[in-house]
């Protein structure tokens, strides 16, 4: 299927890969290679001022926009995960890059904890909640399921805040 759509001969493909875990294995590295929580929340730059903004802005920006890219890459990723039901180094590489994303969330909030903008109560949890909904929300926006996902994300923000900094 592949080598039909990009126009070349199935031999010419395993020129390149030698099987076909091995032509999986270096998409999934392609494609991921830059998709880190670190892409989207650049830590150095959190203020107190901008901090509500920021995870707000970059839980937006982790999302899909009519880009196509965007979209093959959540399929390729949701491929990935039917391997991964049956392969374990499959397994293992979806494991790594949510734990990347949940230690993420996590170090964010504990950074709005400093900044007095985040309880301290259930921090693991909560960033546990932000990466569960921000995929969530992607999975739906890939099923062309309609509904304010601004919102949705925004209430989910504002549902880690101290109620006195959110601003509704």
């Amino acid at each position: 299927m592949i080598a039909s759509k990009v126009g070349i001969t199935k031999p010419s493909i395993y020129y390149h890969f030698k099987t076909k875990e091995d032509l999986i294995s270096r998409t999934f590295e392609h494609i991921f290679r830059d998709h880190h929580f670190y892409t989207y929340f650049k830590m150095d730059l959190i203020t107190k001022e901008n901090f509500i903004e920021v995870l707000y802005q970059g839980g937006l920006d982790m999302l899909p926009d009519d880009n196509q890219e965007h979209f093959a890459m959540l399929r390729v990723l949701s491929e990935f995960m039917i391997l991964a039901e049956r392969e374990e180094l499959y397994r293992m590489r979806l494991m790594n890059m949510q734990q990347d994303f949940l230690n993420g969330f996590r170090d964010l909030l504990l950074k709005g904890l400093e900044l007095g903008l985040v309880p301290s109560r259930n921090v693991d949890y909560k960033a546990h909640m932000l990466a569960l909904v921000i995929d969530n929300i992607s999975r739906c926006m890939m099923m062309n399921f309609t509904m304010d996902y601004e919102g949705v994300w925004k209430e989910a923000v504002n549902s880690v805040l101290i109620r006195d900094v959110s601003a509704d």
